[in-house]
């Protein structure tokens, strides 16, 4: 049985019984995946037959050696940062299809598909129009940890931090997205369902807003130090362009207030499973708490 029977909406957050019982499957996955590879049938059957949260974390962990070959090979150490806006919204959408095809409620997860899918939307074109998915494009925190530890070291780093914390951290901001599956059949959608989803929706444009006025200064910014004049079409003076950084906007309240709402969307989410749940916290809180 790929789901533990639950009586109960507390019960969905138990560890020992909606997780542990379903942690051998992973010592069996990969040879049934290979088995099963060229019927699409059996395929499906497998994933049907597989618990979502194991099937995720296994999924997280095959990719690991991806990220790690290419960053070795390419000497780039943000493969992961490239499909970072899109991971945890995989997964989510892996919950909610495996909940249509288990025939459960799915109203709430749905709305959440919807949103996540929102999340990653913004958190991409952002990236993109950064320059993240040119060629040679790499965060400058990597470049400057290789400057202070050496090259078998930072291999290391790479395979446990880089390439598998990261990719495993992805994974387990959607795990309270396990819980809201499981409470699916017990708990029916109400209006504090609708509240969460427009806090959601509420961090997701928030985070949009910060983008793009950091965005609008950073651009003006650049122009300034080129041309060594204050562009006309800006508010912004040349004190402000000789500061650095912005400290008008949503940048008065806060120093990074894209990155406050982005881990704002992570611990909601977290939260609503805990109010599904009728608990005051669940094992899978250590996903947002890694996001902070």
């Amino acid at each position: 049985m790929a789901l533990p029977l639950v009586k109960s909406a507390l019960a969905c957050s138990e560890f020992t019984r909606t997780v542990q019982p379903y942690i051998p499957q992973l010592n069996d996955l990969p040879q049934q995946f290979w088995q099963s590879a060229t019927n699409p049938q059996a395929l499906k059957q497998l994933y049907l037959n597989t618990n979502p949260l194991i099937s995720a974390f296994a999924f997280s962990l095959l990719i690991v050696p991806i990220f790690l070959v290419v960053s070795e090979i390419n000497k780039n150490y943000s493969q992961v940062d490239r499909v970072w806006s899109l991971l945890p919204t995989v997964y989510n959408l892996h919950y909610v299809a495996y909940a249509h095809a288990k025939g459960l409620p799915t109203q709430r997860l749905d709305s959440l598909a919807i949103i996540s899918s929102v999340w990653s939307i913004r958190l991409t074109f952002n990236y993109w129009r950064k320059g993240g998915y040119e060629i040679g494009s790499e965060d400058y925190r990597w470049e400057v940890l290789r400057k202070y530890i050496n090259p078998p070291l930072f291999f290391i780093f790479n395979v446990f931090f880089i390439s598998l914390a990261q990719s495993i951290l992805l994974f387990s901001v959607s795990m309270p997205t396990y819980i809201l599956l499981l409470a699916s059949p017990l708990v029916p959608s109400d209006n504090i369902d609708i509240l969460f989803t427009q806090v959601l929706l509420a961090s997701v444009f928030l985070a949009f807003t910060a983008d793009q006025q950091q965005w609008n200064f950073q651009s003006a910014k650049y122009t300034y130090q080129r041309t060594a004049k204050v562009p006309h079409a800006t508010s912004f003076t040349a004190l402000d362009f000789d500061r650095g950084f912005r400290t008008t906007g949503l940048w008065a309240l806060s120093r990074h207030p894209n990155f406050l709402a982005e881990q704002t969307t992570w611990v909601t989410l977290y939260t609503w499973s805990c109010y599904i749940t009728g608990d005051f916290w669940n094992w899978t809180g250590v996903g947002a708490l890694g996001y902070l």
